[in-house]
């Protein structure tokens, strides 16, 4: 029988935008039933909660389903939030929601177009361009974090949370190529979040979920 009264988290573990709802949960302290997936063989009950079929997905007790990441992450937070990750959407709104507008929409599309080109039927040269766009928004980063030491301010916040594992996925295309690049302020905030004790428990690997496993991993 399931425990009901445990929310249930489908996620995979390397998906950036599950990696953001994993770090928020996380922080809140709220547990789920964590259930990791892969994507070529997606569980007919991951599809039934959810028939859109990407991750993350979180079914509530009461059988809600939230299907966006930052909806997610917003839920989780607003249920406990010790680090005050959310006071930034409140103090700077217009900031923060342009600031995710661009980057789960522009950024996300040349990000994709950059580290998966074959996929997209893009040649080397069409890569590089989408390389070059998606440089632009992270030396806007930089010059951000110029002013202030994350995204959210003085302290660690909502956006860097959000933010984070899309920029790591964007090194990871090409690390030699990244790391070359003049954005100090970038890196630093970058590798402080790689070598992030949080981040390495988020990243734990787990067998993938199936109906013999039952709610799945307490996380």
């Amino acid at each position: 029988m399931l425990d009901n009264q445990i929310p249930i988290l489908w996620t995979f573990r390397r998906c950036p935008y599950a990696m953001r709802t994993r770090l928020a949960i996380k922080a809140s302290g709220i547990e789920v039933y964590l259930r990791e997936i892969v994507l070529r063989h997606k569980p007919s009950e991951f599809v039934s909660d959810s028939p859109k079929a990407t991750v993350p997905v979180l079914k509530l007790t009461n059988g809600k389903i939230l299907e966006e990441s930052i909806d997610i992450m917003r839920w989780a937070l607003e249920q406990n939030d010790p680090n005050d990750w959310l006071q930034i959407l409140e103090k700077r709104k217009e900031y923060s929601e342009h600031f995710l507008t661009n980057l789960d929409g522009p950024f996300k599309n040349d990000l994709d177009r950059y580290k998966y080109a074959s996929r997209y039927g893009l040649e080397n040269t069409g890569s590089l361009v989408h390389r070059e766009e998606g440089s632009k928004f992270l030396s806007q980063i930089n010059r951000w974090l110029k002013e202030t030491p994350h995204l959210s301010g003085e302290r660690q916040g909502f956006l860097d949370i959000a933010s984070l594992p899309f920029v790591r996925q964007f090194r990871i295309a090409d690390p030699e190529w990244f790391d070359q690049q003049d954005w100090p302020q970038l890196h630093t905030w970058l590798q402080t979040f790689l070598a992030w004790d949080q981040f390495s428990l988020i990243m734990e690997k787990f067998k993938p979920w199936d109906s013999t496993q039952g709610e799945g991993i307490l996380f």
